[in-house]
């Protein structure tokens, strides 16, 4: 750093020799010592703090970048494969809009409902036709289920043949 060399070491030994004698150089090389070290220690932790700042500023740019790509590209790509031509989208806002529709005007154009078989059965009879509708589920009979053992119980063996 300085670029001392020996002979420039060995004449700063003689001066602080004759400076300040035998007896304080010791103690003046320890205070030396120690107040390198702590000058050490502090331009370390002034180093490593300014590159924890570069490192956090270039996290922080490269965060930005990221979530760029992230919300364009990536969900660019899953609505090109999932819906190409935009259908399901537009088939999905028109759903919402009606619903969103019938929960504000319950009698609305979103509110209507499947007849019933009463209903069918008058307008099927003002077409002149059969009524086309299923009867309701409550009247449907259900199957009851065979007992998986159809066969006849076997007769009592007696023990009095003879």
């Amino acid at each position: 750093m300085f670029d001392l060399g020996w002979d420039e070491m060995a004449i700063i030994a003689v001066l602080a020799l004759v400076v300040l004698g035998p007896k304080e150089l010791p103690n003046a090389l320890r205070t030396i010592s120690m107040l390198m070290k702590n000058a050490r220690k502090l331009a370390g932790e002034f180093q490593s703090g300014v590159n924890e700042i570069i490192r956090e500023a270039d996290l922080e740019e490269a965060r930005k970048k990221l979530s760029e790509v992230n919300k364009n590209s990536i969900q660019d790509a899953i609505t090109k494969a999932v819906d190409p031509t935009g259908e399901v989208k537009s088939a999905l806002q028109e759903a919402t809009k009606d619903v969103n529709q019938a929960a504000v005007d319950p009698t609305g154009p979103a509110a209507v409902t499947a007849p019933s078989a009463d209903v069918a059965a008058e307008i099927a009879a003002d077409a002149g036709a059969a009524p086309t509708l299923p009867p309701p589920a409550a009247t449907v009979a259900t199957p009851e289920p065979e007992s998986p053992d159809n066969t006849p119980a076997p007769e009592p063996v007696s023990a009095a043949k003879s």
